[in-house]
């Protein structure tokens, strides 16, 4: 019989698509069930960003969502994520799911992130 941490050891994560990222920045700041790192995905713009009350874009295409600025020198995606109240895991998520998309990374984020090859 499997214990609670083995039956609940996998994190869920809700991916919200918009049609556009006026729609998306829109929605992140009302919508009560998209919570700070979800991810968001605009098909349409080649966006893939990250929920937040400043939502930002992982993408090298931010559209009418924040884009980073470049990280300081020696700082980690921990010290990026914290600073930004959301998690590492969810800058990686929503790397991978740009990645899995083709849509091209920011590329200041991409030394930070710890990316498969491909």
């Amino acid at each position: 019989m499997l214990t609670d941490s083995e039956r609940f050891a996998f994190e869920t994560r809700r991916p919200h698509a918009f049609a556009s990222t006026g729609n998306a920045y829109d929605a992140s700041q009302c919508d009560e069930a998209i919570l700070t790192g979800d991810t968001l995905i605009v098909l349409a713009e080649q966006v893939v960003a990250i929920a937040s009350p400043k939502p930002f874009a992982m993408t090298e295409t931010c559209g009418k969502l924040h884009a980073l600025s470049a990280p300081r020198p020696g700082e980690s995606l921990a010290d990026l994520a914290r600073s930004l109240h959301v998690r590492a895991a969810d800058f990686q998520h929503a790397a991978n799911m740009a990645r899995r998309l083709g849509f091209p990374l920011d590329p200041q984020l991409v030394p930070l992130l710890d990316l498969p090859a491909g």
